[in-house]
């Protein structure tokens, strides 16, 4: 055994020493050397910390440091995250973002400027004047649309969305809805009330007819038959007139 090396490792170390903890990695392990102080220690890992990127060689895995501005890498090139005050573009960190790109300080990262975008005009609507569409010779129309996409924080604008314009329609009366109503009302008021009198008359027609016809039933009922009389001329004998 080498005089700087140890037995027993522990923490995934194929080889280690005392003063400088792991010398090198089991397999699939990635040795990366942390600073303590003034000295480095070598640790085994499964996955690089963050600010280190992986590299697997046949002999050794290594984690490597990611540049200065880069939080978290890909490899030394390209980073996949950058430190506070960075812009992520292309894998790298940029203070500013290239022209034509604006920085997203949600994600960080520098985007491309998304402009408004508004849907076609809707026909123009009925010509009215206060809510009403009668009554009036010159009133307002208008037409409207719809934002389908709302820009970023550099894009153009959202124009109008709707629109106002002057306009003549011919001059006719206004029906007044009241008294229409209050008509239609009493007309129906009136038939109902012409139907209940002819109802109420018929009823009274059949009750008579039913009321004499019940005491001309009870008259019939009530009255004593009369006997037949005979004749008085029948009855006398007939006179002898041979004396």
């Amino acid at each position: 055994v080498h005089p700087n090396e140890s037995q027993g490792c522990q923490g995934g170390c194929a080889t280690c020493s005392d003063y400088n903890g792991c010398l090198s990695c089991k397999p699939k392990l990635f040795f990366v050397l942390e600073r303590t102080g003034m000295k480095q220690i070598g640790v085994c890992l499964s996955s690089c910390p963050s600010g280190y990127y992986g590299t697997r060689y046949p002999d050794i895995n290594k984690c490597a440091k990611c540049k200065a501005d880069c939080d978290t890498c890909f490899t030394r090139n390209f980073c996949t995250k950058c430190k506070s005050g960075f812009y992520l573009y292309s894998g790298k960190c940029l203070e500013k973002c290239p022209d034509g790109l604006e920085a997203n300080n949600h994600t960080m990262e520098c985007t491309s400027i998304v402009h408004c975008e508004a849907s076609e005009w809707s026909p123009w609507s009925p010509c009215t004047k206060k809510g009403k569409t009668c009554g009036f010779k010159r009133g307002n129309e208008v037409r409207v649309r719809e934002i389908v996409q709302h820009p970023s924080a550099r894009g153009n604008p959202c124009p109008a969305t709707s629109e106002s314009r002057k306009c003549i329609v011919q001059r006719k009366r206004c029906q007044k809805e009241g008294k229409g109503k209050k008509n239609r009302e009493e007309k129906r008021k009136k038939s109902n009330k012409d139907e209940s009198k002819e109802t109420r008359q018929e009823s009274k027609g059949r009750a008579a007819r039913r009321q004499n016809r019940e005491q001309s039933e009870n008259n019939n009922k009530t009255q004593p038959k009369k006997r037949k009389t005979p004749n008085k001329e029948q009855t006398l004998a007939p006179i002898d007139t041979a004396h």
